[in-house]
């Protein structure tokens, strides 16, 4: 979190104090209303990210560096007035469809329901929220992910909670029911994650519900109801290290509603494609019978080779990237997955040919390359020729009549600060 000051120069102890502003500006020295903004950055920054890195689907993530920014400024009026309401403004990606009412903004819904859990009702009165967006939503950058975590930041700093950031990963988890975006978004750098085993009455509170969890103000008016705490320890995750030769190329397709599609598991079209591919791959597996996995509510069963396929990958692959100088053979074949990506390719134009033509053998300082999330984002990791390898990628969409954009990163190791 930045620092700001009062007129006599000493610290803030928090954002609550009437007539305290946090001003955002990209020059530094400037003073308003006798509070000195002392960091060029906003409230906060929450980096992007990018989940599954081929095989860890649901398990690994690495933040990158684009972010999603906080400029919160309070009033100088009674702050003990607390209300759900507050003025929202965005600029960036995607502002012109970012909701601006706060009983249905999602970062602000978040934030209000960690206020709520701890006995405050709303935001000090007065409180204008400006968000500065540089993840493209809905494209399998995080986007959802960096706003849950946007949220928590905001009601931990506003509220004077001092959560730690791993009692803040647990709300995440109430809302963001998988670890993968939120923990790389909220820690930084290359992450793994898994879900605790919790006892009967923790398992209720944590499947409570999306609608009952963040409720949306009667009318604007707050209803006094306490929403559901998290239990403690609900996610665990581990940082992996990351050779810093390795930067990140994502190529983003202009889709525009396509992304809605990709949502695949929640919908009938995954489930029955996964079920013809598992018989057609394994009709009579000499493995066991196929597994069933639970996400969203559905049953999904997997082959047990296929999930061996992935695991095999997993395991090499988190400490693949950590090594200098990174062995492209080992990482190329350690992003392959066979659970999610062989089912949402067939709705990307030009995937499939793009995950089976740009290799390290052809494309010199190509490490590896998979979607990026549900997609249809691409992510291919490279050492060098970072330009070529993107232009390549950019040419194969076009050949589907798929235009796109590009850029290069690094991995946001700070994450949400």
């Amino acid at each position: 979190m930045k620092k700001v000051f009062d007129q006599t120069n000493q610290e803030a102890p928090g954002l609550a104090r009437t007539g305290y502003i946090i001003v955002c500006s990209h020059q530094r020295g400037d003073v308003r209303k006798g509070v000195e903004e002392v960091d060029e950055s906003g409230l906060c920054e929450v980096p992007c990210s990018s989940a599954n890195i081929g095989p860890g689907f649901d398990v690994a993530g690495v933040a990158l560096t684009r972010f999603l920014e906080l400029h919160v400024k309070i009033g100088q009026s009674d702050t003990s007035t607390v209300t759900p309401s507050c003025v929202i403004t965005c600029e960036g990606e995607g502002s012109q469809n970012i909701d601006r009412a706060p009983d249905r903004n999602l970062l602000t819904r978040v934030a209000l329901y960690v206020l709520r859990c701890h006995d405050q009702h709303g935001f000090p009165s007065q409180t204008s929220i400006h968000i500065k967006n540089d993840i493209p939503l809905g494209r399998g950058l995080g986007s959802s992910g960096a706003c849950v975590v946007a949220g928590l930041m905001l009601a931990n700093e506003v509220g004077g909670l001092e959560l730690s950031k791993d009692r803040m990963l647990d709300y995440c988890l109430m809302i963001e029911r998988h670890p993968d975006n939120v923990a790389a978004a909220l820690y930084g750098g290359f992450v793994g994650t898994y879900l605790s085993d919790l006892d009967a009455e923790d398992m209720v509170r944590k499947e409570i519900p999306l609608s009952e969890v963040l409720p949306a103000p009667a009318g604007g008016v707050d209803t006094g109801l306490k929403p559901p705490i998290p239990p403690f320890g609900i996610g665990n995750h581990m940082k992996f290290p990351w050779s810093p030769s390795i930067k990140a190329i994502v190529i983003i397709p202009d889709f525009g509603r396509l992304r809605l599609m990709l949502a695949l598991e929640s919908t009938e079209y995954f489930q029955r494609s996964a079920q013809q591919k598992h018989e057609k791959f394994c009709p009579q597996s000499t493995h066991g019978p196929m597994r069933s996995v639970t996400t969203n509510n559905r049953q999904m069963a997997y082959a047990y080779p296929l999930k061996v396929f992935n695991m095999q990958r997993i395991a090499i692959l988190t400490h693949a990237l950590g090594q200098s100088p990174p062995n492209p053979e080992l990482i190329y074949s350690g992003m392959q997955d066979a659970i999610h990506q062989p089912y949402r390719k067939e709705l990307i134009p030009g995937l499939s040919e793009i995950l089976q033509s740009v290799k390290p053998k052809t494309h010199p300082g190509l490490l590896g390359i998979c979607l990026s999330g549900a997609g249809p984002t691409i992510l291919a990791l490279a050492t060098d020729n970072f330009e070529p390898i993107a232009e390549e990628i950019i040419n194969k969409f076009s050949g589907a009549n798929v235009q796109c954009k590009w850029s290069l990163l690094e991995p946001a190791n700070e994450g949400a600060t």
